[in-house]
């Protein structure tokens, strides 16, 4: 019993340990550029799909240059080369409230070591660093004492079953893929059931809208798939296309991009969303 107690605390140990690791990325830049070239943009959004599953407490960007040119420049180089890395964060839903630091750190001289080719050297240190703090696992018994019963709200079905006329219903469950129109694996079985709930609703007509998160001020979010700043409108007609083949009349739908226009607060994956608005009730009765 106490082996398979020490083993347990090992076990726990080794995830906390594992969690708390920073993520690390590196983007590299042309001499006195900071556009960030298309193959290291390709990369970078790589690194950013990876963050899907990662409870983030922080990001920090880091903007550097080579040896050649004044102090001044390279100091406003670096900056620029790390706000740009900046927005592409931005663009692809990831919230700017993670970023706590984004500081051009100007050149990095050159290092005399035992690599021959300086303007390989002076290449490698044109980049930005990218470090990315996970939040440390919570205590086992907050866990355990988060799990308390609370009153079941209505779910979507329902609510489609008792909408009228200006509802808004919020597919809470319906969760999309940072970047991308489609939803994630588990959402759909709940979107094939909304679905069905439509079907079966066939006097009402409603208004698709999709929504983003984490862009600035109200921008659409870039669709990675595409590459066009039209997300929101991407993930509203995924949702109508998924409907449409479900047997849900066109005649009854409209999809509409809603950009990031109203963010719900709270966790972001939450305003990466679909919802649908009841715009007439046909009273056949």
């Amino acid at each position: 019993m106490n082996k398979l107690f020490l083993l347990i605390l090992i076990t726990l140990n080794s995830v906390f340990a594992f969690s708390q690791k920073e993520l690390t990325h590196e983007v590299y830049f042309e001499t006195d550029k900071y556009d960030v070239p298309n193959t290291e943009e390709n990369r970078l959004l790589l690194f950013i799909s990876t963050l899907t599953d990662v409870d983030i407490e922080s990001i920090s960007i880091f903007g550097f240059c080579d040896d050649i040119g004044a102090d001044t420049y390279n100091l406003k180089l670096s900056q620029q080369r790390a706000n740009a890395i900046k927005n592409i964060f931005s663009n692809n839903e990831i919230s700017e409230d993670l970023i706590t630091n984004v500081d051009g750190k100007g050149e990095i001289l050159l290092k005399i070591i035992e690599e021959k080719n300086v303007l390989k050297i002076r290449g490698l240190n044109r980049k930005v660093e990218i470090l990315v703090k996970p939040k440390p696992p919570k205590p086992i018994e907050e866990v355990v004492a988060e799990h308390h019963i609370e009153p079941k709200e209505k779910g979507v079905v329902d609510q489609i079953k008792e909408s009228g006329k200006g509802d808004k219903i919020i597919f809470k469950n319906i969760l999309f893929k940072t970047g991308y129109s489609s939803v994630t694996p588990a959402s759909k079985k709940t979107l094939t059931d909304i679905a069905n709930a439509l079907v079966e609703r066939e006097d009402i007509y409603f208004t698709i809208q999709g929504h983003v998160c984490c862009t600035q001020f109200t921008r659409d979010a870039v669709d990675r798939k595409t590459k066009q700043r039209n997300l929101s409108e991407a993930r509203a007609k995924y949702v109508y296309d998924y409907f449409a083949k479900k047997g849900v009349n066109k005649k009854r739908m409209r999809h509409l991009g809603m950009r990031r226009k109203f963010p719900l607060g709270g966790d972001p994956q939450f305003d990466r969303r679909v919802e649908i608005v009841i715009t007439y009730v046909d009273d056949v009765n």
